[in-house]
């Protein structure tokens, strides 16, 4: 009798454990809920259509990938409001507080110090702390401007016909020194003989005084313009519509604000930036330190490069979109990759990148 109950008993354990091993009655291993991320973004005035709006656009990006992030996005031009926001954001436990803009470095770089727990990054500079060291929860996003507006420089010099070309930053500081002093070394690199005329709009959000300054150059004989001015870039494209000439956008693909007559943009993609640190953060793997955006890592440069755009090559007159396909891009291609190789350099303005291959005037055509 003994002997029969045990069979039984052990016939009945038997059965479970084939049930459970083939998922019949056991109940499913309970899941751990991800954490939750949440990012801010504290930065300017959107609708620039270029930078600004690049940066938002990267949060975007990411939360179309990560489901388990919480962002938030707070608008204000006024530099005061924008200190107050990311403190706000830090003290409210924001897992990463994103501030843009090489302006916004030390009052980041203090805000970062007083909440050691929340990992803060910057486009545009470094952040840093009273001895000049990197912060351990401190991201720097920054980028080879001077490579991508080399590669513009070289589309200008081959388009112009009028040997004539022009530059329009929007403040004079030594960062957009570095895109006017890459675009003239691109167009020297094509031919050294070109005329590049430089001029300041004196802020980003005025296309009234970037349309006044375009149209001066224009008159002066200038043909194609590369606006590095943020929204004031706008007037300059308007200006090249206007005037039935030609210009480059800046920072974001503009082509489609002018049809046929934006030849091409120089792209700093701020949004693959923004969107890195976050995915970092996702990760577990966010350090502190300055992460650099050049040609080699595909960030920067004339949209064609990245199969960016169509507007001008469909809509700009015939001979400049044919030469555009045919010789300006094989071209452009070309010396980025020399650039990406270490074959030669892009002299960098503020000397933060050493150069000491420099492209050489007149060297595209030897």
């Amino acid at each position: 009798m003994f002997r029969r109950s045990l069979l039984t008993v052990l016939a009945a354990v038997m059965v479970l454990s084939l049930l459970t091993g083939c998922g019949g009655t056991a109940e499913p291993t309970e899941q751990v809920p991800a954490k939750t991320y949440r990012v801010a973004l504290v930065i300017s005035q959107l609708g620039d259509r270029s930078f600004l709006d690049s940066a938002a656009r990267g949060i975007e990006m990411a939360k179309a990938e990560f489901p388990n992030i919480e962002t938030k996005i707070i608008e204000n031009q006024d530099v005061g409001e924008q200190q107050l926001a990311a403190r706000a954001m830090a003290e409210e436990g924001y897992d990463l507080v994103i501030t843009v803009g090489y302006g916004s470095a030390d009052w980041t770089s203090e805000i970062a110090q007083e909440y050691p727990n929340a990992h803060f990054a910057i486009v545009d500079s470094t952040l840093l702390d009273a001895e000049g060291k990197e912060l351990a929860n401190g991201t720097g996003l920054t980028f080879r401007e001077d490579e991508g507006s080399f590669t513009v420089g070289m589309a200008a010099a081959m388009l112009s016909k009028t040997g004539k070309i022009g530059y329009i930053g929007g403040m004079d500081v030594p960062l957009l020194r570095r895109f006017e002093l890459g675009y003239i070394q691109g167009a020297k690199y094509v031919n050294p003989d070109i005329e590049v005329v430089s001029g300041w709009v004196g802020a980003f959000n005025d296309p009234t005084k970037g349309k006044e300054l375009a149209l001066t150059q224009y008159e002066e004989g200038v043909d194609i313009i590369f606006a590095a001015a943020g929204k004031s870039g706008e007037g300059v494209l308007a200006a090249s519509a206007e005037k039935g000439l030609y210009s480059i956008g800046v920072d974001s693909d503009q082509c489609y604000i002018q049809p046929g007559f934006v030849i091409a943009s120089m792209m700093k993609m701020v949004d693959r930036a923004v969107f890195d640190t976050i995915k970092a953060l996702v990760a577990g793997n966010l350090t502190g330190g300055t992460r650099v955006y050049g040609l080699k890592e595909e960030a920067v440069g004339m949209c064609y490069l990245y199969g960016i755009d169509q507007e001008f090559i469909n809509n700009g007159p015939d001979d400049m979109a044919k030469m555009l396909q045919d010789e300006v891009i094989p071209a452009v291609k070309a010396a980025a990759e020399k650039i990406k190789s270490g074959e030669m350099c892009v002299t960098d303005y503020v000397e933060v990148f050493p150069c000491d291959k420099p492209a050489q005037p007149g060297g595209m055509g030897k």
